[in-house]
């Protein structure tokens, strides 16, 4: 049976609540602080100063606690009992209330608003001030969770393709504004979804960082892999061949188009653009050949630097040939990968410089994990029926499982 408890409000209060922000919090107070007494009595047996007969124990003064709550922070006095232990249900009840305000903490933090604005709309929402050092304690509840999701076992299915990015942070390390790099792998599943794969904040973009984004991701499980998609930077290329023996490697054809406009005269571009387009879309290899051949004619004279470039990188280039055409258009590029990379800037920019390594691993891994949880139940990014019957009907791979058994290297012709 619920009990029933008579309270008494003062006058005064009843003022302040018509006249003033805190009336409701002071209200609100007194009320609990009735509360707590009447249910100290209760488990007494006795009202303050009451004799009876079966009094379980007596009072030993209060503790004061604070509450904080939506109308501000509330000082509560807890009743202390001797010869019997005070319990109470109001503080658990209020715990989820305090747990969904952390939430909200943490959702903020995740949306990028800094730990100065979060600790003014704490101020706004519950009339309690928290620093910037409170907040950010606060927001370390996340790391666990980033850590266990990076950190999760990739041995349940295989990864055809994996797509790999990375992109420069400021943090600051020794009292000095240091660049470091956010590493992002990306993998399509077996059954064609995708997946943020793992996360990584390391010194710079180099072979040792990258053969260590791989190793992890080896060491997780991650198997069955055919193609690995992305740009063209040294260290990442000779990790690539160092970590995924059998793989084949795709270079970013938006990525090789930028280099070779940066190697174009002004000029020649307008005219060498469009034609790139064809040559990368072109239908099987022979025509793709065929296409080469004409610009290398066509530009050879007035972009000599442009044509070296597209002849040394047309085979990486077209790597992505040797695949069904369903699935050339999206793994010719990086683009995905550079849309995820947008959205990790819109967040980060909120931040601008991180004052650790930790701080940006938390935030760039929970926004990295969010929208992670956002594909898992979203459409899924290929169709891969056609892939595994081309995979199944290859000679080099027809004693494999559709499940992704280490797969031979592919061959652009």
């Amino acid at each position: 049976m619920t009990p029933v408890y008579e309270l008494s409000v003062p006058g005064e209060l009843v003022q302040q609540l018509f006249s003033g922000s805190e009336g409701v919090a002071k209200l609100l107070e007194a009320i609990l602080n009735q509360v707590l007494s009447a249910q100290a009595a209760e488990q007494l047996g006795a009202a303050p100063y009451e004799r009876t007969e079966g009094r379980q124990g007596y009072r030993a003064g209060v503790r004061t606690r604070t509450l904080v709550t939506r109308v501000g922070a509330l000082e509560l006095k807890v009743p202390h009992l001797r010869g019997a232990p005070f319990s109470t249900e109001l503080f658990a009840r209020f715990q989820r209330s305090e747990q969904a305000l952390l939430v909200t903490v943490m959702e903020m933090f995740i949306n990028g608003v800094s730990t100065r604005h979060v600790g003014n709309v704490l101020e706004e929402m519950c009339g309690v001030e928290l620093s910037k050092s409170t907040v950010s304690e606060l927001c370390k509840r996340l790391d666990p969770i980033v850590r266990a999701w990076n950190e999760r076992d990739l041995s349940g299915r295989a990864y055809p393709f994996l797509l790999v990015d990375a992109l420069v942070l400021k943090v600051r390390e020794g009292g000095r504004v240091r660049a470091r790099s956010l590493f992002i792998a990306t993998g399509i599943g077996a059954e064609g979804m995708r997946e943020v794969l793992g996360v990584m904040v390391g010194d710079s973009e180099s072979e040792a960082s990258w053969r260590e984004v791989f190793a992890g991701l080896k060491r997780r499980g991650l198997r069955g892999l055919d193609l690995v998609v992305s740009d063209s930077h040294a260290g990442l290329v000779k990790a690539i061949e160092a970590e995924f023996q059998g793989a084949t490697w795709q270079r970013c054809q938006t990525h090789l188009t930028r280099n070779l406009c940066d190697a174009c005269p002004k000029a020649a571009w307008p005219e060498l653009h469009p034609r790139l387009r064809h040559l990368f879309t072109a239908p099987d290899m022979p025509t793709a050949r065929k296409l080469l051949a004409d610009i290398l004619r066509d530009f050879e004279g007035r972009a000599p630097k442009a044509m070296a470039l597209l002849e040394s990188a047309f085979e990486d280039a077209m790597a992505v040939m040797a695949l069904p055409p369903p699935y050339r258009k999206r793994l010719r590029t990086t683009n995905g990968a550079e849309r995820l990379n947008r959205e990790v800037r819109r967040r980060e920019r909120a931040v601008g410089i991180f004052p650790n390594t930790a701080s940006a691993t938390r935030l760039l891994g929970a926004v990295l994990m969010e929208i992670d949880e956002g594909w898992s139940t979203g459409r899924r990014y290929l169709d891969m029926a056609e892939y595994w019957a081309w995979r199944k009907a290859r000679p080099d791979t027809a004693d494999t499982t559709s499940q992704g058994a280490p797969i031979a290297a592919s061959h652009a012709d």
